[in-house]
């Protein structure tokens, strides 16, 4: 379907469409599509669903697209969690030391003995 009758069965507006589409929240054109995009079922279902996350935590399409970033791009997320450590909205994870004196002492709990170094 073209973008007019999609958008109308959206309740949204083409404009919207497009700025959703360029923000990467909508599924990649198919090969073979005319010059003019075509909506099927799984762009409706895409747009529902980013419509749906909006109004549920409030966020902007922009802000969800951000969102999406951060969980496809490892450095993105990990430039997050180091803000999140930062800013005390994350607790910073526990120290491969602090892991390994948990372990040990888990371990000792059962057997009375420390585990086999991992090699």
């Amino acid at each position: 379907m073209r973008i007019t009758e999609a958008a109308k069965r959206l309740g949204t507006t083409p404009r919207m469409l497009r700025y959703r589409e360029a923000l990467g929240l909508l599924p990649h054109s198919r090969p073979g599509q005319t010059a003019q995009r075509q909506y099927d079922d799984r762009d409706l279902a895409a747009v529902q669903l980013a419509l749906d996350l909006e109004r549920r935590y409030d966020v902007t399409p922009a802000a969800l697209a951000f969102a999406l970033r951060a969980l496809a791009e490892p450095s993105v997320a990990a430039d997050l969690r180091n803000l999140g450590y930062r800013t005390g909205r994350l607790t910073t994870p526990p120290t491969q030391s602090q892991i390994d004196r948990e372990r040990a002492l888990h371990w000792l709990g059962r057997s009375g003995v420390l585990p086999p170094r991992p090699r």
